[in-house]
């Protein structure tokens, strides 16, 4: 772009240097004339003296001074040739009083001049000696500063390149050494002030995590399977060995009843990590309209049977509310496991037989749900770790478990665009907070 800007200059210059010439060689044949018309009747000595004294006012310049028949009247001192002065003598006229061209490097003009009521016509031919010098000078000037600027936008971009380009290999590199299977592997820091590098850090950064988080379920799957079936499992074959002891048929058969309901539940858990792993493998799940409420307390009942001592309580705030806002589109299956895991996960740390569960759907855009319990409380520094695979605060020391059933239900309800938070806003108090964005499902 600088080179074609630098180029129209010179253009610019060279047409205004030969346009500033031509009406100099134009002003002299006038002034020429009008000397001519005035000292006519002195000798030619006279006017040959007048043109020595102005032989210097152009270099390399030839003046031919035509009367009306276009006759010569006055010839300067030069012995330039000019090569088409018929041709111009022919094209000058009333219509036709000036005209331009180039002969080499000179300037030829033709003019044609009234003067005292009397035709002339002028033919001058000359070289612009200093406006070429100064078009020469000007040339030499726009490449050097052509030159200059070239190497600056040179050193400038390979500055700026290099720059770029730093952060942009460290990220790679760091990316190169950074291991999806590691559980611990930390984020990448961006290494720039460039807020555009800085933002693809931080999506890179989401995907990375994304990443890590699903290949962490998968490496943890046997153990996710292994936590959730070991209960149901160990609980149908303890109620199966107490059938031996039955001997009264119709003593047998709420018993019986009993296993198959457990038996049901055991399936949905197995048809829970069935569908997991269809999410993982890109596939959409299946969604339908669920009342949360009546979810709950589906779940509630089934606790009963294995746990029938423990007490669940559940209130709705405001006590009035749209009843629409409690229903939400999900997958029943999965929503279901991941509550049946909190509330599981309220029985196994709680120190009392009893939680209690909020409903609030006092906002317009977001349904609440709070579950509290009262036990040893997450120490401030296991917060973070609390939805990680294999995490295990001080609080479960004694417990048996993995770990993994608070990240089943995270897990779950990052599917739904819904949060899962722990916060302990009192002594003992532990609360589990799912909050549903109610425009994600519209």
């Amino acid at each position: 772009m600088s080179a074609i800007s630098l180029t129209l200059i010179y253009i610019l210059f060279s047409e205004y240097r030969e346009e500033e010439f031509q009406q100099q060689q134009n002003e002299k044949i006038k002034y020429t004339v009008g000397l001519v018309t005035e000292f006519k009747q002195m000798s030619e000595e006279l006017a040959l003296l007048l043109d020595a004294q102005d032989i210097h006012d152009f270099y390399d310049e030839k003046l031919l001074i035509y009367n009306g028949q276009k006759e010569l009247i006055f010839s300067s001192l030069d012995s330039l040739p000019i090569f088409q002065t018929d041709k111009i003598l022919n094209g000058l006229s009333p219509s036709q009083r000036w005209i331009e061209t180039k002969e080499g490097d000179y300037d030829l003009i033709g003019v044609y001049v009234e003067s005292r009521g009397k035709t002339y016509y002028g033919v001058s031919k000359a070289l612009d000696a200093y406006g070429y010098s100064k078009m020469y000078f000007l040339r030499n000037v726009l490449i050097a500063i052509f030159a200059a600027i070239s190497i600056i936008v040179t050193l400038v971009a390979l500055y700026l390149s290099n720059k770029i380009s730093k952060p942009i290999t460290r990220l790679a590199e760091n990316l190169k050494k950074y291991d999806l299977v590691s559980e611990n592997s930390t984020l990448l820091k961006p290494d720039t002030s460039s807020f555009e590098l800085q933002h693809l850090t931080e999506r890179f950064n989401e995907l990375l995590q994304r990443t890590n988080e699903a290949f962490a379920f998968q490496k943890n799957a046997i153990n996710h399977i292994s936590h959730e079936l070991k209960t149901p499992v160990a609980v149908l074959v303890s109620e199966l060995e107490k059938t031996e002891s039955y001997s009264n048929i119709d003593n047998l058969r709420p018993v019986l009843d009993s296993l198959v309901i457990k038996a049901k539940s055991l399936g949905e858990i197995i048809n829970v990590f069935l569908e997991i792993s269809k999410i993982e493998s890109g596939q959409q799940i299946q969604k339908s309209e669920v009342r949360i409420d009546e979810l709950l307390f589906d779940i509630i009942e089934e606790l009963k049977m294995v746990y029938p001592d423990f007490h669940f309580e559940l209130n709705y705030f405001p006590s009035e509310f749209n009843e629409s806002q409690l229903v939400i589109k999900m997958n029943r299956m999965l929503v279901k496991q991941a509550f049946q895991n909190l509330l599981v996960n309220c029985i196994s740390y709680g120190s009392e037989k009893e939680a209690k569960i909020k409903i609030d759907c006092s906002f317009s855009n977001k349904l609440k749900i709070e579950i509290a319990n009262t036990g040893k409380t997450v120490a401030p520094e296991e917060k973070e770790h609390l939805f990680q695979h294999s995490f295990r605060g001080k609080n479960s020391e004694g417990k048996i478990g993995f770990g993994l059933g608070l990240v089943l239900a995270k897990r779950i309800m990052d599917f739904h665009f819904a949060k899962i938070k722990y916060s302990n806003p009192e002594k003992d108090l532990n609360v589990f907070q799912v909050i549903f964005y109610l425009d994600k499902y519209l």
